[in-house]
């Protein structure tokens, strides 16, 4: 007979009984307290951090605005892409696997070995913006912990023609299309739209195993229409990079506006770049020189200071002035005539031929405030009200600092600095009969609200001294357009070197308008620097603004206003001679028949 053990034969006392199951009664009572309190005071709390570890949330893209010409053709769209990530902790590559991911990819087998290494990294881009057919590839190779993204990627169809003023987008943050220049950056809340978001449930490994639960759809971008016109863009761009090449100048600019309507038609740059392409990455290139870049205008100004001097009274169109021997000291400066013939000068002899000393002369019979008052009235040191990203008022000193000589060198443009942009628009007063408007980007239907800056005769009789200038005996001769009046300026002006001075380089331009008897069109043509022996604006910029205002004017079907009739000298008509009788032709048998 088995004897019990010894620890059975114990009898523990009651109160200790009872201690214990107190114990374990109160250990049930707290836990029924702490569930029923976690269950109603501290549930939502514990509510969001079970979805902070198994949910995630994951943008729906917005799909960017498109940027179209004037009649809808494409500037920027966007393409659809795709991007592969992976998490590192969870990327389990079999043998061949890596080489195989590396050639789908197109990416360097080290490189994506070292990042699918780096385990500290719970999320990697293994290549950004693959085509569909590329991203297929990857995800037949059906690696785990793999990841696709949907993007988008933009394209500018027009590439270097447009690439200064349609701009580019670019990564920034969390958002991959965010405009980075030009238009793309002016409009970019617009066109960029508002992404969305879907809610995604995430597995113990971090695999997104449910992403169909969509809390908030994406705002699409809206589309921008621009008032460039694409075939004048185009004109403008080709007949500008020939020029600088033919001219061997460091670059130049053009720009074309609606005279009714303020619109800018064409805006080109050369040296060009594509937005399409690596080269945007350089902030030499991408700068919209036309809007942003500053210059002496030179002769250009010189209608704005006949302008003035007529308002004021001071002179008529048909006034003599003084011109000397084509020089004029003041101080110890020295100012010259390039192209001095006379020393009586009407007004528009004046423009006609470009004289610093009769322009000097008008300015002179005109107040210093009243002067910086007509610049700032055509628009000079106020920004033209673009809205391009980075434009530029110019530079007009204030009245009260000039000295004698800075009044009259601002006569003949020299000691101002504008954008061509700028001088574009100030021809708009000469173009409109005296008002002024502002530029638009953009289409817009609304009619322009104009300021008046000069008298409708005032205007008129400028118009008519700018038309003179591209005629026999003018400095534009190279400006005229074969069946329409063209009206217009040029513009020779020395660079000023680094540390002051003016040096030996010089800025070529032409700025007009046509048809001179209704404007259409006003142009604006700048050289940089030209190297290959021309550099009069006459020579260098004026054939430039002949051949795009010319195939503008063709193109739009705008009517000719050059109607004169092409007379030759009269030559008495020839009397003609009496024919000789005809000679008998005797036949041999033996001769062959005449060939």
């Amino acid at each position: 007979m088995n004897t019990p053990h010894p620890a059975l034969a114990l009898r523990l006392k009651p109160w200790r009984a009872h201690v214990i199951l107190g114990l374990f009664g109160l250990a049930v009572v707290g836990l029924v307290a702490r569930a029923a309190w976690l269950a109603s005071v501290q549930n939502d709390f514990l509510q969001a951090q079970a979805d902070r570890r198994v949910q995630t949330a994951l943008a729906i893209p917005a799909h960017r605005g498109r940027i179209v010409d004037r009649r809808g053709g494409p500037l920027a769209i966007s393409m659809p892409t795709v991007s592969v990530t992976a998490n590192p902790r969870h990327v389990k590559l079999k043998p061949g696997q890596l080489e195989r991911l590396a050639n789908a990819l197109d990416v360097p087998a080290p490189r994506l070995q070292a990042q699918l290494d780096d385990t500290r990294q719970g999320f990697v881009y293994l290549r950004q913006r693959l085509g569909e057919a590329e991203a297929d590839r990857v995800r037949a190779l059906g690696i785990a912990g793999l990841g696709f993204e949907t993007d988008f990627r933009r394209h500018y169809p027009a590439g270097q023609e447009t690439g200064h003023l349609v701009g580019f987008t670019g990564r920034e943050g969390n958002r991959s299309d965010v405009g980075r220049a030009g238009i793309e950056r002016a409009f970019d809340r617009e066109l960029g739209g508002i992404d969305g978001q879907r809610v995604g449930l995430r597995n113990s490994r971090g695999q997104i195993v449910d992403d169909a639960r969509s809390v908030l759809p994406p705002q699409h971008g809206r589309d921008l229409a621009l008032a460039i016109d694409r075939d004048l863009q185009y004109i403008a761009f080709r007949e500008l990079r020939e020029a600088v090449v033919r001219n061997k100048a460091r670059g130049g600019g053009v720009v074309m506006l609606d005279a009714r309507t303020g619109e800018v038609l064409a805006m080109a740059n050369y040296p060009a770049y594509d937005p399409n392409s690596d080269e945007r990455a350089d902030p030499e290139r991408t700068r919209n020189r036309t809007v942003v870049d500053l210059y002496e205008p030179g002769s250009t100004m010189k209608p704005f200071t006949a302008a003035m001097a007529l308002e004021e009274g001071v002179v008529e169109p048909d006034s003599k002035i003084d011109t000397g021997d084509g020089t004029f000291r003041i101080g110890k400066h020295t100012i010259k005539d390039t192209h001095h013939t006379t020393r009586f000068m009407t007004v528009t002899d004046i423009i006609r031929q470009s004289s610093n000393v009769g322009s000097l002369k008008m300015a002179l019979q005109v107040q210093p405030a009243r002067h910086w008052e007509y610049l700032h009235r055509f628009g000079f040191g106020v920004a033209p009200g673009s809205g391009f990203p980075g434009e530029v008022a110019g530079m007009v000193r204030p009245w009260k600092a000039w000295k004698p000589v800075d009044q009259v060198v601002m006569s003949y443009g020299n000691g101002v600095a504008v954008s061509l942009l700028q001088m574009a628009r100030a021809y708009l007063v000469f173009a409109r009969d005296g008002d002024l408007i502002p530029v638009r980007l953009t289409r817009d239907a609304g009619e322009p609200q104009g300021e008046r800056v000069i008298s409708s005769e005032t205007a008129r009789q400028v118009r008519a001294m700018l038309e003179s200038v591209t005629q026999k005996g003018g400095t534009a001769t190279a400006a005229a357009v074969a069946g329409y009046r063209t009206a217009g300026k040029t513009g020779t002006a020395r660079k000023i070197r680094e540390g002051g001075g003016y040096g030996r380089n010089y800025i070529a331009s032409f700025v007009g308008f046509a048809p001179a008897s209704a404007p259409r069109y006003v142009l604006a043509v700048m050289v940089d620097d030209p190297q290959a022996g021309a550099i009069f604006g006459g020579q260098v910029a004026a054939p430039v603004f002949s051949r795009v205002m010319g195939e503008a004017l063709r193109l739009h079907g705008v009517p000719r206003d050059d109607t004169a009739p092409v007379w030759v000298e009269n030559q008495p008509w020839p009397v003609p001679e009496p024919a000789a009788p005809p000679k008998t032709v005797v036949r041999m048998a033996a001769q062959d028949p005449p060939r």
